[in-house]
């Protein structure tokens, strides 16, 4: 368990480091599509570096009903 424990926070702590480098923390848009693609950036890991970029374009919240 501790070993699975320690490769998750191996994986995040890569992919928190290549938002970092893409300049997701620092210059990201204060939207839904900019929050979500900082947050599958992270997610994605050390795939980062594998080529995949993950981007969300265009990000809906529901609204409240009237």
């Amino acid at each position: 368990m501790r070993i699975l424990t320690l490769v998750v926070l191996i994986w995040l702590v890569v992919g928190a480091v290549a938002a970092g480098q893409r300049g997701y923390f620092s210059n990201s848009e204060q939207n839904c599509a900019g929050v979500a693609t900082v947050v599958v950036t992270v997610i994605a890991g050390p795939l980062n570096y594998f080529g995949v970029n993950p981007r969300i374009e265009d990000c809906r919240l529901p609204e409240p009903s009237s």
